[in-house]
């Protein structure tokens, strides 16, 4: 299995701002300029699923695994052979609110759905969360 994580600490936003701002997921497109399209039907909760499309790329359905409110969630996409799973936490600390984002993929074709998929969004992850803290301290 492959992992690539990125954790950021600030005092801009709390948890209930960056839970607040990800389980919106019709609203994403709003601050997210990577995409073109995300939208949920229902709760954003374990065992749903939403459609996102990436800037130029297909629409894909991502599951939800696991969601604690105000704590975190799990996703996962299912590619051909392979599985990539996105874990976000929110953590108080001491220093501020930890936010990680953490990428996993598994299976016989990992290593080209990592190359494809997952490293590209790890790289862009420290612009990607200053975004998402912007946007959140707008909530």
């Amino acid at each position: 299995m492959w992992t690539g994580s990125y954790s950021i600490v600030t005092r801009e936003v709390t948890k209930e701002q960056m839970w607040k701002l990800f389980s919106d997921v019709n609203n994403w497109l709003n601050w997210d300029n990577g995409i073109d399209y995300a939208h949920i039907d229902g709760k954003f909760e374990k065992g749903n699923h939403f459609i996102f499309q990436p800037k130029g790329g297909p629409k894909i359905k991502i599951g939800i695994l696991e969601a604690v409110e105000n704590h975190g969630f799990t996703d996962i996409t299912r590619f051909p052979l392979a599985i990539m799973r996105g874990v976000h936490t929110f953590e108080d600390t001491a220093e501020g609110l930890k936010i990680t984002t953490t990428m996993e993929v598994e299976g016989i074709l990992g290593f080209l759905w990592r190359k494809l998929v997952a490293q590209k969004i790890v790289d862009g992850l420290p612009a990607d969360m200053q975004e998402q803290i912007k946007a959140a301290s707008l909530l």
